[in-house]
Parts: structure tokens; sequence; C-alpha cells
């Protein structure tokens, strides 16, 4: 009997997690800057595994490059 009632669980948690009506997709909210754009950030910690971050813009380092 026991056999039965874990088949009969597995069988409708299988079902109820075929059928999500909205799947949960991970996206990012805010997109990633591109490659001209350059970025400052400081982070202090918090209690509990959180940090605080600030970021300001800076002006891009130009690439010296040598050819030789």
């Amino acid at each position: 009997m026991r056999r039965l009632n874990l088949t009969a669980a597995l069988l409708l948690a299988a079902a109820a997690s075929a059928c999500a009506p909205n799947p949960i997709i991970a996206r990012d909210p805010v997109p990633a800057p591109g490659p001209g754009d350059a970025y400052a950030c400081t982070s202090k910690p918090l209690p509990l595994n959180a940090f605080w971050s600030t970021c300001r813009p800076v002006p891009a380092a130009p690439v010296l490059s040598a050819r030789g």
C-alpha cells in the first residue's frame, strides 16, 4: 500500500510540474554595459553576507598598442 501511495504521489508531482503556467526564466533586468563604457565601483560589506555597491562612470582610458 505504501508503494502505491509513493507512486501516485510521484505521478501527481510530475504532472503538476509539467504544466507550470508561468515558467521561471532568469533574466538580468539591467543590460550589460557596452565595450566603450567604463565604471569605477566600490563595495561595502553589510551584515548577513550582503553588500552595498556604488558605481560611477569614468572616462575610458585610451588603448595604446605598439607595432613592431
